[in-house]
Parts: structure tokens; C-alpha cells; sequence
């Protein structure tokens, strides 16, 4: 059995309207499987396939309580193209998060949600991601993040160091998954990872396995539901998925 990194959840106001802005800020399509839920994936996506990290936005009473500490990065593929693309995700209601920053090489914005994301400077190493070139994790410590999530996941661990740790599909596409040390742990966003048991009906052997690893249940209010919330180590709330 294995577990697949298939989408990040976004806790949001209005599901509808950011599910929008992430599909044209992404160039993919939009649908709902129930009321108060968007999905965004590219346009023909067979779900679920590694090529992509999807987005899913989820309407919650009050987002602004919403704690997690991820963030996703876009990729470039030159200067001309970072500033067509900033320019054009401002144009769809982006706004400048950088902190009056301005000597950075990547570009700091929030979504109209007020979800800080970052437009990175072409890098090498992102060249064939596709549109998401990370999903980044704020952790304390990346070379214990690197140990659960590397066997955690099905996915193959690139680089560990004090400062970061980098994963991406064994099959060599997709988006990374990067866990970064922010030592103060003060940024707040709405994201948080949703990994599916291959096959499905292994969720409860997969969620057995994770908790052997250190992961522990946790209760954000979810109720009976076909998923299973946990924690990684450091308390980062991820869920697995089941059988709806």
C-alpha cells in the first residue's frame, strides 16, 4: 500500500470565487462534488495522477480561525513570464504581501482571501512542475519532517538538510513537497495536505501505519466523515482520504 499526495485543501468564505481565482491564476478548470466545495485541476486531469497537486476549497463558518502552515509556490519559466504572471494575478484580485519588501528575487502575494503565495524567479529545478513548483511546509525541524513524511508517502526524498527538506513523486512529476525551518512558526494560512491510500480501501491500514510512525488522531470539529484527520510529529494537521 501507499499514500499519494493528491491535493491541498483550502479552508475558505466563499468556495466558489477563490476556487475561480486559483483556476485562472493556474490555467486549469473548476467543478463541485457538493455544495460549498470547488475543485480545481487541469482541464482532462484523470485523478488521481502525480503530474499534479490539486486544489480543493472548502466553505468553513470562520476562516479567519483557520491555523495551518502551508503555502504554495509558482514556477516561472523567465523573467518576462514572472512579470506578465504577477501582473496578471493582481489583475484577478492578488494584492502584494511582501512586507514593502522589495529586494527579493521571487514575488510575495496574497489570493483575495487574504492566502499568502509566493511567484517564484525561474529555477532550474522547477522547470517541469507545471504551474505549482512547491507546496511548502513551515516546520521547526526538516530533518525529522524528512523522516516521518518520508515514509509517510510514496514519494522520493531529494534533499534533506538543517533547513529544509524536499520530496517529490517517485515518478519524477509534479510539484515538490518542501518542509522548510521557520523558527518562529508565526505565519498563518488556511492550507493544509490531503493524501489518498492506494488503493482507497486501505485507509484504515494507512492510518494504523502513520500512527506506528508518530502521526496522531486529531478532532478539528469534522464530524462523521469519509476521511481521517491526523497530525504529523510537529502537530501539522493533514487528512487521509477514504471512500465517500
Amino acid at each position: 500500500m501507499a499514500l499519494q499526495l493528491v491535493q491541498v485543501n483550502f479552508k475558505a468564505g466563499d468556495d466558489s470565487a477563490l476556487g475561480r481565482f486559483w483556476a485562472e491564476a493556474l490555467g486549469w478548470g473548476v467543478s463541485s462534488e457538493a455544495p460549498g466545495v470547488t475543485n480545481v485541476e487541469p482541464v482532462g486531469f484523470a485523478w488521481p495522477d502525480p503530474s499534479a497537486v490539486c486544489i480543493d476549497v472548502v466553505t468553513v463558518p470562520d476562516p479567519e480561525t483557520v491555523e495551518y502552515h502551508a503555502h504554495i509556490e509558482l514556477a516561472t519559466t523567465s523573467a518576462a513570464h514572472h512579470a506578465e504572471l504577477v501582473a496578471r494575478l493582481k489583475e484577478l484580485g492578488a494584492t502584494p504581501a511582501d512586507g514593502g519588501r522589495g529586494d527579493l528575487p521571487w514575488t510575495v502575494l496574497a489570493d483575495p482571501e487574504g492566502n499568502e503565495f509566493c511567484v517564484l524567479e525561474p529555477r532550474e529545478i522547477y522547470r517541469d512542475t507545471g504551474p505549482i513548483a512547491a507546496v511548502v511546509v513551515d516546520c521547526a525541524d526538516p530533518r525529522a519532517m524528512a523522516r516521518f513524511w518520508g515514509e509517510a508517502m510514496d514519494w522520493t526524498l531529494h534533499q534533506v538538510t538543517d533547513d529544509r527538506a524536499l520530496l517529490r513523486s517517485a515518478k519524477g512529476v509534479g510539484p515538490y513537497l518542501e518542509f522548510r525551518r521557520t523558527p518562529h512558526l508565526n505565519t498563518r494560512h488556511r492550507i493544509h495536505l490531503d493524501l489518498l491510500p492506494q488503493p482507497v480501501d486501505g485507509q484504515a491500514a494507512e492510518v494504523a501505519r502513520l500512527e506506528a510512525l508518530g502521526a496522531t488522531l486529531a478532532d478539528v470539529g469534522q464530524g462523521d466523515v469519509s476521511w481521517q484527520v491526523l497530525a504529523d510529529p510537529e502537530g501539522h494537521e493533514f487528512c487521509v482520504l477514504g471512500r465517500a
